[in-house]
């Protein structure tokens, strides 16, 4: 067998020597640096999930004739004085009287405990149906409220988390966060697929003007109504769970989801606390 042997020079061997060290030390770089990110970011999204869900509560009804007593409608989120809460204006109930039954009352659940939770009743401070946002005020002592992001804080891109109820109360009322990423900024006067999807909601938004919303390419459900989208990093929030591009209805959506959400930005939220 023939050996073929290649004349090497000083420089030559001094330039392989260096380039064989420097993959050795980038190697170790970047084995560090892989160990540092898998470890950091689980880390700080699990100290992050701890922080926020004290914050975040169940909102719907109480009347005393009903069984249960309080009527799921959605998720909500404590900001300002921390006595403040965010949630979706189509969480709040069509009508508030019936002629027949006792007026039902607005009210959040705080959980009390590991298997304890404690109603308290929350009134109506302001309604904002054109960004489908509503600011509740509910009683006792006041719970940590979370941080509002900047107005521009959303971007394409942005790593997010939402927490919310997908499923109300069926398995108890604990906070289920999901993990994504803001997937478009795009107009919410998108068409409809036939007339029969174009509804009266629908119909107002297209008189009044589209606003951009956020897309989330993970995949909320009917319960996570007015849940907080939080930047998986700083935990300040930069919009609102709104509705889920769903096919058919409110069961379909559980068993069938198509794993597109829609959040209003923080924008809005924002100017409804500072509107008088």
């Amino acid at each position: 067998m023939l050996r073929r042997s290649w004349p090497r020079g000083p420089g030559l061997a001094r330039a392989g020597s260096t380039l064989s060290l420097w993959a050795l030390v980038r190697g170790l770089l970047l084995g560090l640096g892989l160990g540092l990110c898998s470890s950091i970011a689980p880390a700080g999204l699990v100290e992050l999930i701890v922080q926020v869900k004290p914050s975040v509560l169940p909102v719907g009804t109480f009347n005393p004739l009903d069984s249960p007593r309080f009527g799921f409608r959605g998720t909500g989120f404590v900001v300002g004085d921390g006595n403040l809460l965010i949630t979706n204006a189509h969480v709040l109930p069509e009508r508030m009287a019936q002629a027949t039954a006792p007026e039902p009352k607005l009210a959040i659940l705080v959980r009390r405990g590991p298997d304890g939770a404690e109603m308290r009743p929350a009134a109506l401070v302001r309604l904002d149906r054109s960004s489908d946002l509503a600011l509740l005020r509910f009683e006792g002592p006041p719970l940590p409220a979370l941080r509002l992001g900047d107005p521009q804080s959303p971007r394409e891109g942005l790593d997010i988390a939402f927490v919310g109820f997908p499923i109300g109360g069926a398995l108890g009322f604990s906070p289920v966060t999901h993990r994504g990423m803001i997937s478009s900024i795009t107009p919410i006067a998108l068409p409809s697929g036939s007339s029969q999807q174009l509804n009266e909601r629908a119909v107002r938004r297209l008189r009044e003007g589209s606003f951009n919303i956020l897309q989330l390419d993970a995949t909320a459900y009917p319960g996570n109504s007015g849940g907080p989208v939080l930047n998986a990093v700083s935990g300040e929030v930069v919009g609102v769970i709104n509705m889920v591009l769903v096919k058919g209805s409110k069961e379909t959506a559980l068993s069938q989801p198509s794993g597109i959400s829609y959040a209003i930005p923080v924008s809005f939220v924002r100017d409804l606390l500072g509107s008088p």
